[in-house]
């Protein structure tokens, strides 16, 4: 079961409705100023956009999550999040991503900011099924929405009460999770993930090189945490993309040898494709993370951060705190030294 309903972005908050939103829901799903790319699809009547709300309460009921009423400021400006889609002959089942912001709140990057939200959401507490979001091809903005949070097109689809003429939505889909214990990588997989280790080292990621390494070594490292995952004491967590089933995302999780720390995992060499930077990949590979510690039993995480690059933040943002910190303690190059920084959180 999920947990606590509402999320909390820097400017939004995400709850779950009640009954009390009925008005509000029908505000935002009969005004034809944001249905330009899809008038069709808006709620013909007062009553039949009160009966989609009915639908939302029930799937609340149903499932403990569901679409949003997203505030700022205490005022409702929006709806959306993540419900199940049924399978059908076309596609297994689904959480469907939806974003409609009030006419009034369009333009401030909102939708951005709560859909990034909802997809690491989902990614971290509503495994099962992929998620995807379905969007007019007239519609670019929206389109751009779904991309900023994670997602890449993965093909086309005519939509249950879309007519003929209306044309196939496009279908965004959210990168799926692999994680891989107990074994080292197939042959495809290691060569795709030095590939995405490599390109991180010559972006400048911390992840244990310098830009320019040569791969040799990047292997050579990469062979030490297989030989963990092969013992059973490291699992590695990966992003793939919907899209190309490429690796876009990579962390390890090592299990202390010391039965009295069993209850802790330690994370390493956090990276994302440094080429599709801005699309909400840290946040998913993290959901994806934590998730994974909690799956085995984790309780505390600890990663180490190199510091100048604001990566604390990053973490801070997602629940992690820094535990200790050491002035200049890592040195990138002559004249260049960074903090070493140590993050702990819980996962239970």
């Amino acid at each position: 079961m999920p947990p606590a309903p509402d999320i909390v972005t820097p400017r939004l908050l995400l709850r779950e409705p009640t009954d009390a939103d009925r008005a509000v829901w029908i505000r935002l799903h009969r005004d034809p100023r944001t249905y330009a790319h899809a008038p069709h699809a808006m709620a013909p009547t007062d009553e039949a956009a009160g009966e989609q709300f009915d639908k939302v309460v029930r799937h609340w009921g149903e499932h403990g999550f569901g679409y949003h009423l997203v505030e700022q400021d205490g005022s409702v400006v929006g709806c959306g999040g993540l419900k199940v889609n049924p399978a059908t002959e076309d596609h297994g089942r689904e959480l469907n991503l939806y974003y409609r912001l009030a006419f009034e709140a369009h333009g401030q990057g909102l939708a951005r900011e709560a859909a990034r939200a909802w997809v690491a959401w989902g990614i971290e507490w509503l495994p099962a099924q992929p998620i995807v979001a379905a969007v007019s091809e007239g519609n670019p903005r929206s389109i751009a929405t779904a991309r900023s949070s994670g997602l890449e097109e993965s093909g086309r689809r005519l939509l249950p009460g879309d007519p003929p003429e209306f044309g196939a939505a496009v279908i965004l889909t959210a990168p799926s999770v692999e994680v891989v214990r107990g074994e080292a990588f197939d042959a495809p997989t290691r060569e795709a993930v030095l590939d995405l280790w490599c390109a991180t080292n010559d972006a400048g990621g911390a992840v244990g090189f310098l830009p320019g390494a040569p791969r040799e070594r990047v292997a050579e490292a990469l062979a030490a945490h297989e030989r963990g995952m092969t013992a059973g004491d490291v699992a590695a967590v990966l992003l793939q993309s919907a899209a190309d089933r490429a690796v876009v995302g990579l962390g390890f999780w090592q299990r202390p040898t010391n039965p009295l720390l069993h209850h802790r995992r330690t994370a390493y060499r956090v990276m994302t494709d440094p080429g599709r930077r801005g699309r909400n990949l840290g946040r998913l590979l993290m959901g994806a993370m934590h998730r994974v510690a909690r799956a085995d039993g984790a309780e505390i995480g600890e990663l180490g951060v190199r510091g100048g690059d604001g990566t604390e933040d990053f973490y801070a943002a997602l629940g992690w705190r820094e535990l200790a910190r050491l002035p200049g303690g890592i040195r990138v190059a002559p004249g260049d030294d960074r903090d070493d920084i140590s993050m702990w959180r819980r996962f239970d």
